[in-house]
């Protein structure tokens, strides 16, 4: 079982087997109910890249919280390491294989179609066992999708459809068929006028593309747990 709460843009919490993962964790954006980081306790920080909307409040969570990890391309590990004055704190990869993280979970990072100020921007691959998440992070419709889809089998995906910056509703309705998830909870839109794709529209479009996967809708602070 893998509990997701949605904080809203990109930001995640998910809960694999009793470990926590913050993604992305711009937790006090605009459509956040967060207004402390009081009593997240994560055990890893995942950040897809630099842009300030995803890597948000890393450097407070790792202040506030010693026994998180930030997990991240070297670049933008190295960047954290050095603003918290700790290398310690950091696992610093690359795209490709998997990130071993000790107890049989792992991270990959994964191509992400986008721009970043620190390395290449990346998606994140994580869980263990069959527990697997898919989060896609900032990226535009990628054909790389299938082969998530076929190493990693992911239970759930967690796909942008704003448009604009990422991927649209129609694109990522197309990659929800390229990775076939179980699940798929729409992201990354509705937080400025700009990435106006609506989940209405995501919805309508995987009828076309994946009918078989699941759609997930969250409000910002709401929780599901997925089998």
């Amino acid at each position: 079982m893998i509990r997701v709460k949605w904080f809203g843009h990109s930001a995640f919490e998910v809960e694999i087997q009793n470990k926590k993962f913050l993604v992305d964790p711009w937790l006090r954006n605009p459509k956040s109910p967060l207004t402390t980081l009081d009593g997240l306790n994560p055990d890893y920080i995942l950040v897809t890249h630099g842009h300030g909307d995803h890597l948000g409040d890393t450097l407070e969570l790792l202040e506030k919280y010693p026994r998180a990890k930030a997990v991240a391309i070297f670049e933008l590990a190295n960047y954290i390491a050095k603003e918290i004055g700790d290398t310690s704190r950091v696992i610093d990869a690359n795209i490709g294989g998997p990130i071993d993280l000790g107890e049989g979970f792992y991270a990959v990072l994964t191509t992400a179609t986008h721009s970043s100020p620190y390395g290449n921007p990346t998606g994140v691959v994580f869980g263990k066992d069959d527990d697997i998440v898919y989060h896609a992070g900032d990226t535009g419709l990628t054909y790389d999708m299938k082969l998530i889809g076929e190493l990693y089998k992911p239970k759930i995906a967690l796909l942008p459809i704003g448009g604009h910056y990422t991927m649209g509703p129609r694109e990522a309705a197309k990659a929800a068929s390229l990775i076939g998830p179980k699940y798929v909870i729409p992201m990354h839109y509705g937080t400025f006028p700009v990435i106006k794709g609506s989940p209405e529209e995501f919805k309508n479009a995987l009828r076309e593309y994946a009918p078989e996967v699941k759609v997930v809708l969250l409000t910002p602070g709401e929780e599901v747990t997925l089998e």
